[in-house]
C-alpha cells in the first residue's frame, strides 16, 4: 500500500487529492499496488470536504509516520515549503512539488539530500503546469546537447497580451479581466513583472545546462509598460508581442538568460499561442527546435503533472539522480547591458532567431 500526504489544500493540492481519488484504479494499476491519500496538511478548516477525516495541522504527523511514502508539496513560497520539503526528504520520503519558487531557489540542496537518502525530489509541475517539459528534456532529448530554451511560461501575462491584441483594450482593463476570471492574483506582481517566468526559465536552464542559475541574477522586465500603441505598431510590422523567458548557452560556456516582452515574427512557433496557454521551445544539436504546448496552469492540468511524478517516484528512485544541478558550479549570467539584444520599441526586445 502506497500512502501519500498532500501539504496544502489550495487549487493544486485539492486537485491532486481529487485526481488520486477519481483515477485511483489507474494509479494503482500503473504503480502495481494500491495507493491512497492518507493525510492533508492545511491550517484552515474544511468541515464540509469529503476528505475532512484526512486533515492534520502538524507536519510532524506526516514526517514521523513510516507509512507515508510520498509527500506532495503545494504550499508555495520558499519558507514553510522549504522546511517541510527538507524534513520529508531527511525522513526518507519522496517529495513531489509544484513550487517554482522553492525549486528555483533551493533545488541544489534539496536534490543533494534526495540523492543521499535514495529518494526522489521531482517537480514536473513547477514549469508549464500540465505541459510535460522536464521529463522530455531528460529522457526524449537525452541524446542532445541542449543549447537554447525560449518560452511563454506565464498564462496570466499571455492572456493580458492576447486581450490587448484581440479586443483592443488597455493593459489595465485586461489585467482587471484576468483578476475577475481568477487568472491573476489580487497582487499580480509576480506575473506581470516577470518574476514567475524568471523562476521557471531558471529551472529549465539549470537542468538543461547543468549549472545552477539563481533567479536574482536573471535580468527581468515585465509587461507593465506595454501600451496599445506598442501592440499596434508591432502588428503593422508583422510581429507579435509575448513575454518570454530566454536562455542560451554561448560558445564560451557561459549563459545568456533574460525575461522580457519580445517582438517575434507572426510565423514564429510561439506567436500564435494565446490566452492562458503556454509554449516552450527547446533546441538541441540533434533534434533542432522542439515545441511543447498546452495548459500552463490550472487545477487539474497541474495535478496531472504532479500525479505523473508520484507514479515515477514509486516505480523507481533512479530518477533522483537525473534531476541534478551542481550547486558549486553556478552559471555566469550576463546583464542586460552586456547582452547582444536589439530593441523593437521601448523595453520590447526584438527576438533574434
Amino acid at each position: 500500500m502506497i500512502n501519500v500526504a498532500v501539504v496544502g489544500f489550495g487549487v493544486v493540492g485539492s486537485g491532486v487529492v481529487e485526481l488520486l481519488d477519481k483515477n485511483n484504479r489507474l494509479f494503482s494499476k500503473k504503480i502495481g499496488q494500491e495507493i491512497a491519500c492518507k493525510y492533508i496538511l492545511d491550517i484552515r478548516e474544511f468541515p464540509d470536504s469529503p476528505y475532512a477525516d484526512k486533515f492534520v495541522k502538524d507536519f510532524s504527523v506526516i514526517e514521523n509516520d513510516p507509512e507515508i511514502n510520498v509527500v506532495v508539496e503545494t504550499v508555495g513560497g520558499a519558507t514553510y515549503a522549504y522546511d517541510y520539503t527538507k524534513r520529508a526528504l531527511l525522513a526518507g520520503k519522496h517529495v513531489v512539488s509544484s513550487n517554482k519558487e522553492l525549486v528555483a531557489t533551493h533545488a541544489p540542496e534539496l536534490l543533494s539530500i534526495a540523492r543521499e537518502k535514495g529518494v526522489c525530489y521531482l517537480f514536473e509541475a513547477s514549469v508549464g503546469g500540465g505541459i510535460p517539459i522536464i521529463n522530455p528534456m531528460y529522457h526524449c532529448l537525452a541524446a542532445n546537447e541542449l543549447n537554447k530554451i525560449v518560452g511563454i511560461m506565464n498564462g496570466t501575462t499571455n492572456y493580458i497580451l492576447t486581450k490587448m491584441v484581440k479586443d483592443g483594450i488597455t493593459f489595465e482593463t485586461a489585467l482587471k479581466q484576468a483578476q475577475e476570471l481568477g487568472y491573476a492574483e489580487r497582487d499580480p506582481s509576480a506575473d506581470i513583472d516577470g518574476i514567475d517566468t524568471g523562476r521557471k526559465i531558471c529551472i529549465l536552464a539549470s537542468l538543461a545546462f547543468g549549472r545552477h542559475i539563481h533567479p536574482e541574477n536573471v535580468m527581468t522586465k515585465g509587461i507593465r509598460g506595454i501600451s496599445l500603441e506598442d501592440i499596434y505598431e508591432a502588428d503593422k510590422q508583422g510581429l507579435s508581442v509575448k513575454l518570454l523567458g530566454c536562455a542560451e548557452k554561448t560558445e564560451d560556456g557561459n549563459i545568456e538568460i533574460f525575461v522580457a516582452p519580445c517582438a517575434i515574427p507572426k510565423d514564429h512557433p510561439l506567436a500564435n499561442i494565446e490566452d492562458v496557454f503556454n509554449g516552450i521551445m527547446v533546441t538541441g544539436d540533434a533534434i533542432g527546435d522542439c515545441t511543447f504546448y498546452g495548459r500552463g496552469a490550472g487545477k487539474m492540468p497541474t495535478a496531472s503533472a504532479v500525479g505523473g511524478d508520484i507514479i515515477d517516484c514509486i516505480k523507481g528512485t533512479e530518477k533522483s539522480s537525473l534531476y541534478w544541478v551542481d550547486a558549486d558550479n553556478s552559471a555566469f549570467v550576463r546583464s542586460f547591458d552586456k547582452l547582444d539584444l536589439e530593441y523593437f520599441k521601448n523595453d520590447i526586445v526584438l527576438l533574434k532567431e
